[in-house]
């Protein structure tokens, strides 16, 4: 193995090492504050905000940055650059940063980091400045959060790969970082299950099912105990072989079209249980993957056994050389880790659809999910125009569903940069194919972005039936993704309609329905909190304090980094200092216009909002 020639270990205490050999670090914490930033920065910051952001307390803090910045010249080594205005930073060729390793690398490779597990710049502090403190607060919370997936990554692969043990291990850490995740305590019940200790697995669903309990007053859902009773899948009495087997998913494949959803999930494991017996791997592989997907798109709550079978099916399918059926699954296993915010693993997922060669609509799948992930993560240079070829593709393809995600998620992305010319007439357009193509249950998702419009612009009473149907739909379909973007819908209808106290009973209840099910898109839950977080501060209302910490607390664990800034803008608005600079710091890294207006309107540290004027309802939830 090459040996590495220059490494920078952020996770943990910071060091630098140079050919295996520790490098002397640099003097005072600002350094290491300064080069971290520098390491984590997209966009390249200019000068003056890197002064007002790190040496704000300093005589001269622009000469205080000069100084920082040529200590650490000295410490990276002549290979390394770092200047100009922007500030760039080059390190040397060949160089390893763990924290970027944890974000793109394999679970493999971020597991072995030494620093594994361990806050960012472990032990420093930067009390002389509050705005680099947030930023850093917000960056930990995001490394936490990066920690745990590769966690759950790790231990559904060691899972497919029969290596239980090793497994568990891992979902255990995954379990005491995330105690309050059902999903963690679904995997480390299989992983339990499958080492061949059955009284562990029944022994913890017990034990996290009262914790759930105890701490957040919520009864787990059925798919918790559900994993610690092995499946039993029967063999079909008439299936005799490989033709039988292809019946049997025909007939569970039409039942499921149908809309019923236990027969076909029961034929499905039949199907399994049958190709496993007569010894056809293709077919075990195909059956595997259909019933991952069935677990993931039918079932309610049931996304991480479909996440293991679809592991077990797609690497099987690798195995046998049938590329078609592992490019299903990895499409699907990338659409697990989406809605559940862990958009590294769901891109690297996506990277082997296409490297694999799937099929068009794979191909235009992959194109939805990236593009809604990058616009989650704030990257619009790249969502736009992946978001604008998965329109142009699905076109191309006439799917329906696809059709209108592609339609909804690109109608989005300009309704968040407050471009509602361009966003009305796509999602006017997706909701007429949904009512053409009899896609009932996908109308609540481009309904609910349509009514935003129609608070925008005034229109309220027409928001109001656009958002109280989306709900409807939502409860009657039993989908909680549905049922809490109507309810926030309701709630700014009732903030626009001067009902402070139910427009706050309703935003309260909106982020819990969508935490009703372990599996539903997560984002929803936290785009419903920043709702919550602007009405109530506008308000001066006694909670919002602690609802814009939780909503920095759990938009900065997942990435969601407008949503962060959001969150930082509440918190300048309810006096905080260095609130401000960190917003600004955040959202000069992101290019949306709708948050430079946002900001722009954010008072100054010091000028407490308790109530202020009332205007119309942006559509990026700007305060009232």
């Amino acid at each position: 193995m090459e040996r590495l020639t220059f490494q920078l270990q952020l996770l943990g205490p910071p060091r630098l090492t140079s050919a295996g050999a520790p490098v002397e670090p640099p003097r005072g914490t600002k350094s290491w504050g300064l080069l971290a930033y520098l390491v984590r920065a997209q966009v390249a910051p200019t000068r003056g905000h890197l002064a007002s952001l790190l040496f704000s307390e300093a005589d001269d803090p622009l000469g205080a940055l000069r100084w920082t910045l040529s200590a650490l010249r000295r410490h990276l080594g002549p290979d390394a650059e770092l200047g100009d205005d922007p500030v760039r930073l080059r390190l040397p060729p060949g160089a390893v940063v763990d924290v970027d390793v944890l974000d793109r690398g394999t679970w493999r490779q971020a597991t072995a980091l030494p620093g594994f597990g361990q806050d960012l710049l472990a032990g420093l502090v930067f009390r002389s400045s509050p705005g680099f403190e947030l930023w850093l607060e917000a960056e930990r919370r995001h490394v936490d959060g990066t920690t745990s997936a590769v966690l759950h990554h790790a231990a559904l692969a060691l899972l497919a790969a029969g290596d239980a043990r090793a497994a568990t291990r891992h979902a255990t850490e995954l379990v005491c970082r995330s105690p309050y995740e059902e999903n963690g305590h679904v995997l480390l019940v299989r992983c339990l299950r499958a080492a061949g200790d059955p009284d562990a697995a029944r022994r913890h669903v017990d034990d996290a099912a009262e914790l759930l309990r105890r701490a957040l007053g919520t009864e787990p859902t059925a798919a918790l105990r559900a994993a610690a009773a092995a499946p039993h899948p029967t063999p079909g009495r008439s299936v005799s072989g490989r033709s039988g087997v292809l019946v049997q998913l025909q007939a569970a494949e039409a039942a499921l079209a149908a809309g019923a959803t236990e027969a076909g999930v029961h034929g499905l494991w039949s199907a399994v249980a049958d190709a496993r017996r007569i010894e056809d791997h293709e077919l075990v592989a195909r059956s595997l993957v259909e019933l991952g997907a069935a677990l993931v798109h039918a079932g309610r709550g049931t996304d991480e056994e479909g996440a293991a079978v679809l592991h077990e099916g797609t690497a099987l399918a690798e195995s046998a050389g049938r590329p078609a059926i592992a490019a299903r699954g990895w499409r699907e296993i990338a659409w697990i880790h989406f809605l559940r915010a862990e958009y590294v693993q769901a891109e690297a997922c996506l990277d082997r659809v296409e490297s694999i060669g799937g099929s068009d609509e794979d191909l235009v799948w992959a194109d939805v999910i990236r593009g809604t992930a990058h616009h989650d993560l704030g990257r619009h240079d790249s969502a736009g125009p992946l978001l604008q070829r998965a329109l142009d593709r699905s076109e191309r393809l006439g799917d329906g569903p696809l059709l209108v995600y592609a339609l909804t998620h690109l109608g989005r992305f300009h309704l968040l940069r407050e471009e509602l010319d361009v966003a009305t007439p796509l999602l006017d357009r997706a909701l007429e194919e949904c009512a053409a193509r009899g896609l009932t249950a996908l109308t609540p998702w481009p309904e609910s972005f349509r009514g935003e419009v129609d608070l925008a612009t005034g229109d309220v009473d027409g928001a109001a039936a656009r958002f109280e149907h989306a709900h409807a739909m939502g409860c009657q379909v039993g989908d909680p993704c549905w049922e809490s973007i109507g309810m926030r819908g309701l709630g700014l209808v009732a903030d626009a309609r001067g009902d402070r106290d139910d427009a706050l009973e309703l935003l309260s209840q909106a982020p819990a329905q969508c935490r009703r099910l372990p599996d539903t898109y997560r984002w929803i839950e936290v785009y419903a909190l920043d709702a919550l977080c602007s009405v109530a501060v506008a308000h001066g209302a006694e909670g919002a304090p602690a609802w814009v910490g939780q909503l920095e607390s759990t938009a900065a664990r997942r990435g969601l980094r407008e949503l962060v800034v959001r969150a930082l803008a509440h918190r300048a608005r309810l006096g905080e200092p260095g609130a401000l600079v960190a917003a600004r710091s955040l959202a000069a890294q992101i290019g949306n216009p709708a948050l430079q207006a946002l900001l722009s309107s954010t008072p100054p540290t010091g000028q407490r909002v308790v109530a202020a004027p009332r205007r119309r309802h942006l559509t990026t939830t700007e305060l009232a």
